[in-house]
């Protein structure tokens, strides 16, 4: 018989949620003990009535799910139940855990696991950012867990992979259902290279509401959670306030006071969130040594001084692009600043674009464009 069978029938169980399946696990070993119990027995468990002694005694295996078990086997994915030893600790520690994971890839157990989360339209300030703090984070043991949607999240693993490290990608959809789509690439790196991991159905779809659920398991896999940029109703500041109800800690780096993309993680700051400006504020809050040295020192920790070669010009061109940051800033503000007529500077602005050293976003705002972005 299929091992995790029973699993998967204790999960379609109508009744039994996380938080009761966690309690049933715990209270006698596995599911196949759960559905050997005496009535007597389950009515001890906190949430279980004689009707849900009922449904247990009338379980059976839905095909959706047997044909979700069939896909695991064809396409290499493993089911990593909460049980199994390889499951990640933390997670097994909230009140609510997956029952049983799907994994493209390989968890490590002993592992010192960082979520870092952030907007899906960010500047470039919060992208460059979030690259080089990830590739310094995994040089120092660490690996980095975060939800591969646009933006942040995927900075974050593109950071890991940068730095040769491992990070973990935690989907609002199954794994048959990639999204954003434009992502395929980085779940195959993810996958080489760590692991892609859902508490969903293969084939599930990335539904609105699978996203908050997603987030207690980002949050709950990890040590803390780093929230780079957020507005004030961004979803990372649940994923933050997720964190601190599992008494994880909460990191949160600093952003202009004229950004609303920072708005959010201003206001994580204010509440107590350990305001972060190299890696060592990270691995001092959570105790951890110090295990790789890098060279050289700067910002984000250790790390050899990079200087960006730019191409020759004009006149116009640098007193323009000297006046541009990674926050994006509004051409009627570049205007006023630098006195000059509209139709000049968007004709120097395009020039630019064209040089690949600046990039424009939706509402005529415009920003240096990150290096290699």
């Amino acid at each position: 018989m299929d091992p995790y069978l029973p699993w998967f029938t204790l999960k379609y169980v109508p009744g039994i949620g996380n938080h009761l399946y966690k309690r049933l696990i715990e209270r006698f070993g596995s599911p196949e003990h759960v559905f050997d119990a005496s009535k007597e027995k389950l009515l001890e468990v906190e949430g279980i009535s004689p009707r849900l002694i009922s449904a247990l005694r009338q379980a059976s295996l839905p095909d959706e799910a047997q044909n979700d078990l069939d896909l695991v086997a064809q396409k290499g994915y493993r089911i990593i139940c909460l049980t199994d030893p390889v499951y990640p600790p933390l997670l097994r520690e909230i009140p609510d855990p997956p029952p049983f994971l799907y994994v493209s890839g390989t968890l490590d157990s002993s592992e010192h696991l960082l979520a870092v989360v952030g907007s899906r339209n960010a500047t470039a300030y919060g992208l460059t950012t979030t690259r080089r703090l990830c590739s310094d984070l995994v040089g120092k043991g660490l690996s980095i867990v975060s939800g591969m949607a646009r933006g942040i999240d995927t900075a974050a693993h593109e950071g890991a992979l940068m730095g040769r490290g491992r990070t973990i990608a935690v989907l609002g959809s199954g794994l048959e259902q990639i999204y954003p789509a434009e992502n395929r690439e980085l779940f195959q790196k993810i996958t080489e290279n760590g692991a892609v991991i859902s508490e969903f159905a293969l084939q599930a779809l990335p539904e609105a509401h699978h996203f908050p659920q997603r987030n207690r398991i980002i949050s709950g896999m990890s040590l803390g959670t780093l929230v780079v940029e957020a507005t004030r109703k961004s979803g990372s500041l649940i994923t933050a306030r997720l964190a601190a109800e599992q008494n994880r800690e909460v990191f949160a780096i600093p952003g202009s006071i004229h950004s609303f993309k920072s708005a959010g993680t201003h206001i994580l700051i204010k509440q107590g969130a350990k305001l972060v400006e190299h890696v060592q504020d990270i691995l001092d809050e959570l105790n951890l040594q110090n295990r790789t040295h890098l060279q050289g020192s700067g910002e984000f920790g250790a790390r050899e001084i990079e200087i960006r070669v730019l191409p020759p010009l004009s006149e116009a061109e640098a007193v323009v692009f000297n006046a541009l940051s990674p926050y994006p800033v509004h051409s009627d503000e570049l205007v006023r600043r630098l006195s000059l007529t509209s139709g000049k500077l968007m004709a120097i602005l395009l020039q630019l674009e064209v040089k690949g050293l600046v990039q424009q976003t939706a509402g005529n705002y415009f920003s240096v464009k990150a290096e290699g972005g």
